[in-house]
């Protein structure tokens, strides 16, 4: 005969016997066998594309376009950086960072500064737009705070210097 004791850790709870319940549990733990690595890989591929592209808009051919010059000039209008200068400085972090971002290598350094380009867009150009950057935001985070995942240059360069 068991103890009274035993007895209640052993017995299901009503909510655990529901086979509702018990499928959202098994759906769960599933879920929760997701590999960082690969949702860190998505991220990093998913954020990447969003800046590059963004980056392409402001080119033409090799050079930052007239037209991208005259977007700082006259609707983003950035303080404390003339619109020139802010024109080739985002062409440059939307094309560098993302490059990084793909193969993985300074992933936190370049989520960092693409989660900073993004406050500034947020804060200074377009501060309706927060359900758009507030999802970059989350990508940019994930990398920033978790790592770039084991398909990375980050992670390959931190085994060959023993800091796995």
């Amino acid at each position: 005969m068991m103890s009274h004791d035993l007895a209640q850790k052993t017995a299901l709870t009503p909510a655990a016997q529901h086979p509702t319940l018990h499928r959202i549990g098994d759906t769960i733990a599933l879920a929760e066998r997701i590999p960082h690595d690969l949702i860190a890989l998505i991220a990093r591929l998913s954020i990447a594309g969003v800046f590059w592209q963004s980056g392409q808009t402001k080119l033409d051919g090799w050079r930052v376009s007239d037209s991208a010059i005259y977007l700082f000039e006259n609707e983003y209008r950035l303080p404390f950086i003339s619109p020139w200068l802010g024109a080739h400085l985002a062409a440059f972090a939307e094309h560098f960072f993302p490059m990084l971002l793909v193969v993985g290598l300074a992933s936190r350094l370049s989520a960092l500064a693409l989660l900073m380009m993004t406050l500034v867009i947020q804060i200074f150009v377009y501060p309706g737009a927060w359900p758009t950057h507030g999802t970059w935001a989350a990508c940019l985070l994930l990398i920033l705070a978790r790592g770039p995942g084991r398909a990375s240059l980050d992670h390959w360069l931190a085994g060959v210097f023993g800091r796995r």
